[in-house]
């Protein structure tokens, strides 16, 4: 394995640093994606092919990287993405994002499936975070999590719309994670890669307990470990889900309802007309169907189909500011990003995240001097060079 870095300037860094200090079926539970991971690498390809347009002699003395999104200032359009099982990357992950968005200046939505619970996250500052939810088998048990995340101040709601069943995620597969092995099988494995990782397995393993899924441990009370969790949830997702239950949905939720996990024109248009106040354009971080199209890829017909009608925000393969700008320029109001500050918090923590967030600020800024502009207003399709 390469030698540790001094100080982490990409994700690329952090990325090798998170691998490694993460046992290694969890970073390969962070780190991969569907089938053959053909979509996970065209997010981050499809974005590295787009091509800014330099421009100079402007004057840039004064950039502001600020936007207003769903009432809430944001200091620059970026949200940190839910992901489940969070807080086994770093102790009680999911609070340590929490209060690096806050210094960040912007917002964070928590996972279902975040080993922290929404109240747990919530009490960390006045400002609220963001929740993602699925339509679970259980209807009673969604209109709970949706009382508690009301209670807990959440006002955005982030449902996941293309999960009616799990992806075919290799590496969970050769790793036990996704069954195929017996209990003892995955213990063992799994002791193994534990103590290869001290670091871990005293700071998260031992220190960073209770490992439930904290939003669900009410429903599961049977499970001790995130793996009984995640079966359980595995069973829950229902494959029946459609326009209906959205419109359900936007009956019982008062807040701003995004659908996240849209990839099509058409849905876009059927997501807004039963009332979503957003769009996620995502592939879920290539974790669901191999061989889709990246978001930022769909971005643009789907900005068009919608025309303004609904607030547009992408995922997947979005790695620095200049990505940022890259989105913005193509239709969307603001980006999630997801893995990078997985891989940031579980290589140095909370400061590493906040030294990563920074980055990205940084990044936003040298892109808008040297593309001539000065805030997220003046971004347009003429900062993307075109005929490629």
């Amino acid at each position: 394995m390469p030698p540790p870095i001094l100080v982490p300037a990409t994700v690329s860094d952090y990325r090798r640093e998170a691998q490694r200090r993460l046992p290694t079926f969890l970073f390969d539970y962070l780190d991969g994606a569907a089938g053959e991971e053909v979509s996970l690498q065209r997010n981050e390809a499809d974005f590295r092919a787009i091509q800014l347009e330099q421009r100079v002699l402007r004057d840039v003395s004064a950039i502001d990287t600020g936007v207003d999104l769903f009432g809430t200032h944001l200091d620059m359009p970026v949200v940190l993405a839910p992901i489940g099982m969070g807080g086994m990357m770093a102790r009680r992950a999911e609070v340590l994002a929490k209060r690096a968005a806050d210094a960040a200046g912007i917002d964070m939505c928590l996972s279902t499936v975040g080993i922290c619970s929404v109240e747990e996250v919530s009490a960390v500052s006045g400002r609220p975070i963001w929740f993602q939810l699925y339509m679970l088998r259980d209807r009673g048990v969604v209109q709970e999590l949706l009382d508690r995340a009301w209670a807990s101040g959440v006002r955005t709601l982030t449902f996941t719309v293309d999960l009616p069943v799990v992806g075919a995620r290799y590496r969970d597969v050769r790793n036990g994670m996704a069954g195929g092995t017996s209990a003892l099988g995955r213990f063992r494995a799994g002791l193994g890669s534990y103590l290869m990782h001290p670091r871990w397995l005293w700071d998260v393993g031992i220190r960073g307990a209770p490992h439930s899924f904290g939003n669900l441990a009410a429903y599961v009370p049977g499970a001790a470990s995130p793996n009984q969790f995640k079966a359980w949830v595995d069973k829950q997702f229902d494959p029946s889900t459609d326009w209906n239950d959205i419109a359900w949905l936007r009956s019982v939720w008062k807040g701003h309802l995004l659908l996240k996990g849209i990839l099509n024109a058409e849905d876009a248009v059927n997501a807004v007309d039963q009332g979503a106040d957003g769009i996620i354009v995502s592939n879920h971080g290539g974790r669901q169907l191999d061989g889709v199209a990246s978001g930022i890829a769909v971005l643009p017909e789907i900005a068009a189909a919608v025309s303004g009608r609904c607030t547009l925000l992408v995922d997947g393969g979005v790695r620095n500011g200049q990505d940022v700008v890259k989105a913005l320029a193509l239709g969307a109001q603001a980006v999630m990003v997801g893995r990078p500050w997985v891989y940031a918090v579980a290589a140095r923590g909370e400061a590493g995240l906040k030294t990563w967030l920074s980055a990205m600020k940084n990044d936003m800024r040298t892109a808008f001097a040297l593309t001539g502009i000065r805030t997220v207003a003046d971004i347009d399709r003429s900062m993307i060079r075109q005929g490629l």
